[in-house]
């Protein structure tokens, strides 16, 4: 997976000197925000355990949760569910307005068409890719991915303020949807057309569009929410302490509200769901909440380790997301599909078989950080994404990628 870009105002407290981004006319050189790579590293990390279990329940392993850990770790309706993968929009959100501060604080037309033709050319690089990778893995987050870029494309120009105002309507109009369809259903007039439904399966422009903002796994309505999010936070880069817990307490609030919400609200179950595919309001404000904590303390504690072994690897895990997230759909498929050396099982079999994945790969991205300085299907999409972006992109130039499950 891959985010937009790394780099920010060299005042951040944690900042890697190594890998610098080309200024667009200038010979000066931005450091990139390690803080960024981390968090996307740990998003990735947590999407592919919770891809591994789900996956392999479809393949045949305990589908029921009879314990508290269990439970939590459900890929559908668990607190985890969908989290890190909403760790990751919003971070791919920070990245677009990072990559996008320069032509916009200029005001310069041309830099800011520039940028925008290079978001939307990696959004449908991604849109199309994800949509043929979603036939070997189905619900793959790549080709929703592509459709936040595009979006990002049309709106990183906008106030803070109009992003805001957008990410509430996206998570209202996915709250109204959810009801409108409740209550078509209560009434016996369920909306199938809406509702069920795969481009993948039936190649439908229809279900291609329905599937892109509506009940896919990972819809614009209402994840466009995640990305606007990411795009203010960005704006506010690099945080102070005193920000960093004014967000992190925010976070808390939305979280423990939601689930409070959840508990004393006696509307029907589905209404007040904290479930991500009942796209609820309460769904999108715990989860708005989680990744409010997780990018606070995750960053928080980079800055305090930035000198570490593992926070250097798990940075350079962060430059490669792309890579990596296409080889755990490879190893999957090769381990347990083609050669059957792992066999569904429990929870712990999911764990161990993530785990081991994320120890080699830590260590894979490390290494070809040291060689190559950038992921080989990082190299390939900026070549195509960067192409004819004009002097001030330089295709494939030490800006480091990442994206999200």
């Amino acid at each position: 997976m891959t985010d937009a870009d790394g780099t920010a105002s060299a005042q951040s407290a944690s900042l890697s000197p190594d890998q610098v981004s080309p200024a667009s006319s200038a010979t000066a050189l931005t450091p990139r925000i390690v803080d960024l790579d981390v968090i996307r590293a740990v998003a990735l990390i947590g999407v592919c355990v919770m891809n591994y279990h789900g996956y392999l329940i479809h393949r045949g392993a305990k589908a029921t949760p009879t314990n508290v850990v269990e439970r939590f770790f459900d890929p559908w309706t668990g607190p985890l569910s969908t989290r890190f993968a909403a760790t990751f929009v919003t971070v791919a959100g920070m990245g677009i307005t990072l990559l996008t501060r320069r032509s916009t604080a200029s005001r310069d037309r041309a830099a800011i068409s520039a940028d925008r033709w290079k978001l939307a050319r990696r959004g449908v690089l991604l849109f199309a890719f994800g949509y043929f990778l979603d036939w070997v893995w189905p619900g793959t987050i790549l080709f929703y991915y592509g459709a936040f870029f595009v979006a990002g494309a049309v709106l990183f120009t906008l106030r803070s303020r109009w992003l805001a105002l957008i990410g509430a309507a996206a998570a209202a109009a996915a709250a109204g949807l959810q009801w409108w369809v409740l209550q078509r259903t209560t009434e016996g007039r369920p909306p199938y057309w809406l509702v069920y439904g795969n481009a993948t399966t039936t190649q439908s422009p229809r279900d291609l569009l329905l599937d892109t903002f509506v009940r896919g796994t990972h819809p614009l309505l209402p994840w466009l929410v995640f990305l606007c999010m990411g795009m203010v936070l960005g704006r506010l880069l690099p945080f102070t302490p005193q920000l960093r817990q004014r967000l992190a307490g925010i976070g808390m609030i939305c979280l423990a509200l939601g689930y409070l919400l959840r508990h004393v609200l006696t509307i029907h179950p589905m209404l007040r769901s904290t479930a991500p595919f009942d796209r609820g309001a309460l769904y999108t404000l715990t989860t708005v909440g989680s990744t409010l904590m997780a990018v606070c303390l995750i960053g928080w504690i980079t800055q305090r380790t930035a000198g570490s072994e593992l926070t250097q690897g798990l940075a350079a895990t962060g430059r490669t997301t792309l890579s990596l997230y296409m080889a755990h759909v490879l190893v999957f498929n090769l381990l347990v599909d083609w050669l059957e050396w792992v066999h569904p099982g429990t929870l712990t079999t999911a764990l161990v078989f993530a785990g081991v994945f994320w120890m080699f790969a830590v260590l894979a991205a490390t290494a070809w950080q040291l060689w190559r300085g950038i992921g080989p299907l990082e190299w390939v999409y900026r070549r195509f994404s960067d192409a004819g972006a004009g002097a001030g992109a330089v295709a494939g130039a030490n800006t480091s990628t990442r994206r999200g499950g």
